[in-house]
């Protein structure tokens, strides 16, 4: 770390366990986008076992991941894991979880099998799988003040996510399904965190959303009232060809339990 300058400090959850579709981009473009304005961003992996220190991180996240990694890590945040996380987020950090991820952080996810998976209950949130799955590129009208924009990503997911007045949608959906089909929302947001369906990954394409969640989690430790903008001619121009994509597209068919996919919830 330069002198003076500030230092991301990113908890990477889970790596081996949960990633899918892309998801550890997410973490690269942090570490990226926080390089390319000369500050570092160093990134430390922890997994099943390994205490959290909510004091050490700026930002943590966490993917998405298949069923029996879920379950893997839904009784490794059990207890105390998942207390320092509350905790760490109580008081400032940034969060980022994707699919599984977002869902293991609600209150509960009953699986279409009929286990009850306990959540963290960070987020006012609980999910219940289905017997089809949404499947597709996925655009969002994001409203999330300092990141106000079109999302866009891919979902792949047959948990139906409902959302308590403890949060709020990340966004409203304008293709795609997002948390159920059903209420138009996507995601949600709990002071600095946020829980989505959208893999892709995500930041990469969404350069508003990432610096959002940098500003947020520097903020705990240095005086930032605003991140030094950066030329995101690469990153517009692939956000701009993702969304093109995803309005020829338009809504996809739900697909029946024969065709279902080995992927994730």
């Amino acid at each position: 770390m330069k002198l003076g300058l500030p230092e991301l400090r990113i908890c990477h959850l889970y790596p081996e366990l949960m990633n899918i579709y892309g998801d550890r981009g997410n973490v690269i473009a942090l570490v990226w986008r926080c390089r390319r304005r000369g500050w570092e961003a160093r990134v430390t992996r922890l997994s099943l076992g390994e205490p959290i220190d909510p004091s050490r991180h700026d930002l943590f996240f966490i993917g998405g991941g298949q069923d029996r990694e879920q379950m893997m890590v839904c009784e490794d945040l059990a207890g105390e894991k998942g207390e320092a996380l509350r905790a760490a987020v109580e008081d400032g950090a940034a969060l980022l979880s994707i699919c599984g991820g977002y869902q293991l952080l609600g209150k509960r996810f009953l699986t279409c099998t009929g286990e009850n998976l306990p959540g963290v209950s960070l987020f006012d949130a609980e999910t219940v799988g289905g017997d089809t799955r949404f499947i597709g590129n996925v655009a969002v009208d994001c409203r999330l003040e300092g990141a106000e924009s079109t999302l866009v990503g891919f979902e792949n997911h047959s948990g139906r996510t409902r959302l308590g007045p403890g949060c709020r949608p990340l966004g409203r959906v304008i293709r795609g399904y997002g948390n159920n089909g059903e209420d138009g929302g996507e995601g949600c947001v709990y002071r600095h965190a946020i829980g989505t369906y959208l893999h892709g990954s995500l930041l990469p394409k969404n350069p508003r959303l990432a610096d959002w969640l940098i500003l947020r989690a520097l903020r705990r430790r240095y005086q930032l009232e605003a991140l030094p903008p950066l030329d995101d001619a690469l990153e517009d121009a692939a956000h701009r060809a993702a969304l093109d994509m995803v309005l020829r597209e338009g809504k996809r068919p739900r697909l029946s339990p024969r065709r279902r996919l080995p992927s994730p919830r």
